[in-house]
């Protein structure tokens, strides 16, 4: 008897031996097969601003590279034309204006005087609240933008997240970007950046950087500005926009760099995804703070921030995954916007979204696209909404709604004072409106634009919404 328990008791040993074993190996192959993801967000940089998409003033010669290590999406867009709904976008992939985020979040009275809450709301499912729960380490680092969190570590933990570095007044970086450490911000949440993930052991991370720049106020310093000042044109004592932004912009491609080679320092860069994007289109050199500055690129692409044409909404998009994804291929006909990236990270790190999530996503999973396959087709629409002005020439100013479906665009008012039309892949300038040429087109994308609009909470739409009028003089 006693021999046969001391049996069962040595076989038990061996198999719980096994069984860590297996468990061991089981967690070794999860983690090399779960990539980490770092997700690099600039903000109010244009489409055009980087050397990769076409720029040949400018000097980026760090994301250049990213670019060439990966794929280049022409037609990717963001949610909004400015940062917060932007920003709602890709962390829910729900449409902003379904959120009741119509605008940047401000103050609470302009918030209230927008229909608008104080914050994402809570229980909003988020990409990094789905990654944290199935075992990723998640990080969000930078600005935020998306309600005012207390600026500690745990500010954001109730959206999934472990750690948050935010800027606060101790750092001398406030939250409207200003202060005296507002040009080594960057700088800063690099720093932050390789802290956060050097203390990351035994499991994949998940890291948000998400950039001040090339956001106004810039104030580069004069020898960052040097290589790019006229000296023959720019009299002493003065500088130009372009020198001030291209400035700030090289500084922000720098410490990119610097982030980007500690990854492969770390031996961290053939298992990690990169994503690099923009919030919205670049600031109008007529709003107060972007004054000195307000000259990024859109490229070929008509309108800013905060207009719904392509140069507000249309952004860079570069991912590089060293072994899975081609090196250097650029994807100029596929679709696919930061609604995307919750389905698809999530169904990249092998998690399965409960149905009543699936059913709100705007967003579709475009890992396809992401491994090479350049004839993905989207097969959900994109919708729009501005409520308010937007600044700067009437060229910029485009109707309230808008829809891209396919290799259409539709823009237009509620009331039908304006409609347009534009085959974006024969017209990325959006110039020559064929609505008149296709009835049977604008009708169908209306019903769907103005259809999706009525679901929408209700709000106030400033008088000048959606107008491009001008007070032309008239004959007396």
């Amino acid at each position: 008897m006693k021999k046969l328990l001391m049996l069962v008791l040595i076989v038990s040993v061996i198999l719980f031996q096994i069984a860590d074993v297996i468990h061991a190996e089981e967690k070794s192959v999860q983690k090399e097969t779960r990539p980490n993801i770092l997700f690099l967000l600039a903000d109010d940089l244009g489409w055009g601003d980087l050397g990769s998409y076409g720029n040949q003033r400018k000097r980026t010669p760090n994301l250049d590279k990213l670019a060439s290590q990966g794929i280049l999406f022409t037609q990717f867009y963001q949610g909004g034309s400015v940062c917060s709904p932007s920003r709602a976008t890709l962390l829910t992939s729900r449409f902003p204006a379904e959120l009741k985020i119509h605008g940047h979040f401000a103050t609470p009275e302009q918030n209230k005087a927008r229909a608008m809450p104080n914050e994402l709301a809570l229980q909003t499912p988020t990409l990094p609240r789905f990654l944290k729960q199935s075992g990723y380490r998640t990080i969000h680092i930078g600005k935020w933008h998306l309600g005012n969190p207390k600026p500690n570590v745990d500010a954001l933990q109730e959206y999934g997240f472990d750690e948050t570095y935010l800027f606060n007044r101790d750092r001398n970086i406030p939250s409207d970007g200003q202060g005296p450490s507002r040009p080594d911000s960057s700088r800063i949440f690099v720093d932050d950046a390789i802290q956060a993930i050097s203390a990351v052991k035994d499991q994949p991370f998940y890291a948000q950087v998400w950039f001040f720049d090339t956001h106004a106020p810039l104030i580069p310093p004069a020898e960052l500005r040097e290589p790019y000042r006229n000296k023959r044109f720019t009299p002493d004592g003065f500088t130009t926009p372009y020198e001030v932004f291209s400035a700030a912009l090289t500084e922000f491609d720098r410490q990119i760099g610097r982030l980007l080679k500690f990854l492969e320092d770390s031996g961290l860069a053939d298992n990690t995804i990169v994503i690099f994007s923009s919030d919205n289109g670049p600031e109008d050199i007529e709003i107060a703070n972007a004054a000195w500055s307000g000259v990024g690129n859109t490229g070929p692409l008509r309108g800013r921030k905060r207009s719904l044409y392509e140069g507000g909404v249309r952004l860079p998009f570069i991912v590089r995954w060293n072994g899975n994804i081609p090196a250097g291929q650029v994807n100029n006909h596929s679709v696919i916007s930061g609604a995307d990236l919750l389905p698809t990270l999530t169904s990249i790190a092998g998690i399965e979204l409960p149905d009543d999530v699936k059913k709100t996503l705007r967003g579709e999973n475009i890992t396809d696209a992401l491994k090479g396959n350049k004839q993905f087709t989207r097969s959900k629409p994109l919708y729009w909404e501005w409520r308010f002005r937007i600044a700067n020439h009437l060229w910029n100013r485009s109707p309230i709604l808008a829809i891209r479906d396919g290799q259409w665009k539709l823009l237009l008012n509620p009331d039908q004072s304006r409609i347009e039309l534009y085959d974006i892949p024969n017209d990325h300038s959006e110039q020559n409106n064929v609505a008149e040429k296709y009835p049977d087109i604008v009708k169908k994308l209306s019903e769907k634009i103005l259809a999706w609009q009525k679901t929408l909470p209700e709000g106030p739409y400033e008088p000048t919404a959606g107008k491009n009028d001008y007070p032309f003089p008239k004959e007396k």
